[in-house]
């Protein structure tokens, strides 16, 4: 009999939802817009609807003996005793809220028996599934960074995931690697977010331009001459090209990244770093500069087994994540 669970991940943007086999990952997966300006409960609701649809749709050698449970992946702050969300980005509106709770009751009568929900942070929730069915299956211990619109992380030791007593550890975005610098996020000045968000790379990028718009040239045709609507990817295009700006641009990205890892080795002797996120799309162009940066910036005696790898499940790694807290 093959065990299953359903895994989801919940974004700003869309709600993912899969039919993940603890054997063989994905199976089936389904995905709808989030309904934002819904609130909690509107929510709720969606999830509930997917779920169903889901369920409805499981091949039948999937029996419901064999179900182990919803996983949910949510950005922001989980407690995993209480399943509370608190204060999700991009979630308009919400302040704290009883989600698992929420979600097992708009589940009643429309699942066989009762469901087990659980609740996890978004970027904990995609690196148990790197640890699981991606690229950290083979580690360990690691810590798994996110590269995209912000900067998450999760950290996996001895197999498992390390919440911290309060839930928030892994959250490399928010550790400051330059305490005097220009870029201010959420109000912390020269963190890893602040300078390496998607937009946060873009307007580094224009900010060399404008001392130097000659060295915009290439870029400018990548963009129609509107650098409003320049992007991470005209920038990796362009330095692919050899355009001497954006080639800059992605040294910068490894040499912030390379700091902020050798602060984790020091202080955790985590020596093993997957990066996914879609910015991490452009990995060949800051890869290297980062394990150079991160050795130079750690003692000889931390370098053995030092390893920084890509991600392997892509936009999914959430919803395999979400699964693997019903199988453990």
């Amino acid at each position: 009999m093959s065990r299953w669970a359903i895994g989801i991940d919940l974004g700003g943007t869309a709600i993912k939802a899969a039919l993940v086999s603890l054997q063989r990952g994905i199976l089936l997966e389904r995905s709808v817009p989030t309904e934002t300006s819904s609130g909690p409960e509107g929510i709720v609701a969606q999830l509930a609807g997917v779920i169903g649809s889901i369920v409805a749709e499981t091949p039948s050698g999937f029996h419901i003996d064999a179900f182990d449970g919803i996983g949910l992946g949510a950005p922001g702050a989980v407690d995993i005793a209480t399943g509370k969300l608190s204060y999700p980005p991009n979630l308009p509106g919400w302040t704290t809220f009883p989600l698992r709770d929420a979600l097992v009751r708009a589940l009643e009568g429309s699942l066989p028996g009762s469901a087990r929900v659980f609740i996890e942070n978004d970027a904990n929730a995609a690196a148990l599934g790197e640890a699981v069915y991606g690229a950290g299956r083979h580690f360990s211990d690691f810590l798994m960074v996110t590269l995209g619109t912000g900067v998450g992380g999760g950290i996996v030791l001895d197999r498992k995931l390390y919440r911290g007593p309060n839930g928030t550890a892994g959250e490399i975005g928010f550790m400051i690697v330059d305490y005097q610098g220009s870029s201010v996020h959420a109000g912390i000045r020269g963190t890893i977010e602040g300078m390496l968000g998607k937009e946060h790379i873009v307007e580094y990028a224009r900010a060399r331009i404008k001392e130097n718009p000659e060295s915009g040239r290439m870029l400018s045709g990548l963009c129609m001459h509107d650098f409003g609507k320049l992007s991470p990817r005209h920038i990796e295009r362009a330095a692919n090209e050899g355009d001497p700006l954006s080639l800059a641009v992605w040294e910068r990205v490894g040499l912030v990244l390379g700091v902020g890892f050798a602060n984790v080795t020091a202080l955790m002797d985590i020596r093993k770093f997957v990066i996914g996120g879609g910015i991490s799309a452009a990995g060949t162009l800051f890869f290297e500069q980062a394990r150079q940066v991160l050795l130079h910036s750690t003692l000889p005696s931390m370098h053995a087994g030092i390893e920084l790898v890509p991600a392997e499940l892509g936009n999914r790694a959430g919803m395999h994540g979400a699964a693997a807290l019903c199988f453990q």
